[in-house]
């Protein structure tokens, strides 16, 4: 079949709108009619080449959608059926079966590659394969070919046009908070970065009953959100030291600390004001693969600090999701104040107003 998608064909360059072939679903695969699609950093920087994937490509990773056909071997899911593309993993090796796929002993071959695990593509052009099953969807695209294993099927009585992000960004930083650093009631956080994943921490504190949310961010209009969305203290890191402005909120530190921005002084001031047997996760990819950060060995043993890499929220799709959409459902967790919706062929200027600052997340609808 033929499906409209958006095409980066060069590193940096643009998102071109072409018309695509789409290869029958196999026995293992559903195919879903794209509704609306999450727009991400790791999109930004994979269309970068920052992090490889085999070019051309359709990229897209937080797609939502109805099912229209299944494969003979899928029975968990039916045509009508309205669903969230997770991220893509084996569901058989140890990490998977402990209940963490983000750790899949596959995931960087099976989200990366461009390819299904035995390395065919199912989109094409008139010049041959263009690189398919980006997270395992590729979903900035009218339709997508997805491992049944590998979606969530979500009730129908809540806005599924809006959900596709709770598979990656929002999942991100809301399960890095619940997961990773296990933010108590009563405990105190620090979000380094306030776009989407940022946005989604602080919400996630404020549902673990927090007592202070701090958000760090140098542009004012994501401060103000963070403090509309349940922050009690904004920073802005342009007016000095990170780590001593916490300290003049705290003096004795922040309990947890979410670093979204992958800024190396960033993370180093984060960890500099972390309070005893505090907890840094880190989610943000940062714009060199070889960046790294210094930690005083002394300071970590004495304090009992704990600083940690993130992948997808620490979080399965298939039993997190469900529960984000319950807090959502609950009035607690309002994650569709973040979100502004561009149709598809505008995605190049929705790029742009996301990186200016105009909108905090975008998300591709897709047209009739």
């Amino acid at each position: 079949m033929d499906v409209t998608a958006a095409v980066v064909r060069q590193a940096g360059g643009p998102f071109a709108i072409e018309t695509l072939t789409l290869d029958a679903i196999r026995p293992d695969e559903v195919l879903v009619k794209i509704v609306g699609t999450g727009l991400c950093h790791t999109d930004l920087v994979v269309r970068d080449q920052v992090l490889p994937t085999p070019l051309p490509a359709v990229l897209g990773h937080e797609g939502a959608g109805v099912v229209e056909a299944v494969g003979a071997q899928v029975s968990a899911l039916a045509p009508g059926d309205h669903v969230v593309l997770g991220f893509a993993a084996c569901r058989a090796c140890p990490q998977c079966d402990a209940g963490l796929p983000s750790y899949c002993e596959h995931f960087g071959a099976l989200n990366f590659d461009g390819c299904r695990a035995d390395g065919t593509q199912c989109l094409h052009d008139a010049a041959g394969a263009v690189s398919s099953h980006f997270f395992g969807q590729s979903s900035f695209a009218t339709h997508a070919v997805v491992a049944a294993q590998n979606v969530v099927k979500v009730d129908k009585d809540v806005p599924l046009a809006l959900l596709g992000p709770l598979g990656c960004g929002i999942m991100t930083g809301a399960g890095a908070v619940f997961h990773a650093i296990d933010l108590q009631e009563g405990e105190s956080l620090l979000v380094i970065g306030g776009g989407p994943v940022g946005l989604s921490a602080v919400m996630a504190a404020r549902v673990r009953g927090a007592s202070r949310i701090l958000l760090a961010d140098p542009v004012a209009s994501r401060r103000a959100a963070a403090l509309d969305l349940g922050a009690t203290d904004v920073i802005d890191v342009t007016q000095g030291d990170l780590a001593g402005q916490v300290r003049q909120l705290l003096p004795a530190g922040v309990s947890g600390v979410l670093d979204s921005s992958g800024v190396v002084q960033a993370i180093e001031g984060g960890v500099a004001a972390l309070a005893p047997r505090g907890r840094l996760a880190m989610v943000g990819v940062p714009r060199s693969l070889d960046a790294s950060i210094s930690l005083n060995i002394v300071q970590m043993l004495s304090r009992g600090i704990r600083v940690c890499g993130v992948t997808e929220g620490d979080a399965d799709p298939q039993i997190f999701l469900p529960q984000l959409i319950d807090l959502y459902r609950a009035g607690r967790f309002p994650f569709d104040r973040l979100i502004s919706t561009y149709p598809l062929d505008r995605i190049n200027e929705a790029v742009a107003d996301q990186h200016a600052g105009h909108c905090v997340k975008v998300v591709l609808t897709m047209s009739e």
